[in-house]
This record gives structure tokens, sequence and C-alpha cells, in this order.
């Protein structure tokens, strides 16, 4: 399978959110429209930890598997 290569971007630089639904303990991810094509996904706890870049179709698959139930 031929997967594409992530691109870098810096994480400062980012407008980062997390799910309406994130409990208050800190417990969740973060996600942010990285560049066209790609989402950041980090830990809300450990910000300086790094991230993961995730493609759109990706990221859509992964929001559709949890507003399902599925995970």
């Amino acid at each position: 399978m031929n997967r594409p290569t992530p691109p870098q971007c810096n994480p400062d630089e980012l407008a980062w959110r997390k799910a309406s639904a994130s409990s208050e303990n800190g417990a969740c991810v973060e996600f942010a429209r990285a560049l066209k094509g790609w989402v950041a996904v980090r830990d809300s706890k450990e910000p300086g930890l790094g991230l993961t870049m995730v493609s759109d179709p990706a990221w859509a698959s992964f929001i559709a598997t949890v507003a399902a139930g599925e995970l």
C-alpha cells in the first residue's frame, strides 16, 4: 500500500481544538487542521511530546467509527 508522507508543521502555529465531549480531567486528544489534506492530533495532557499527522480520509474514518460507537 502506497501511503502519503505526512508534512511537517509547527504545532505552535496551529489552532488546536478539543472534542466537545472531552472530560474535564484533561484525558483527551486535541486536533487541528494542519495543512490541506491533513489533521494534526496530540495528547492534551502532554502537548510537548509531539503530534501525529493523519490524512483527511483516515480522520474521517476515525470520526465515523467513534460516532457509530464502535471505538
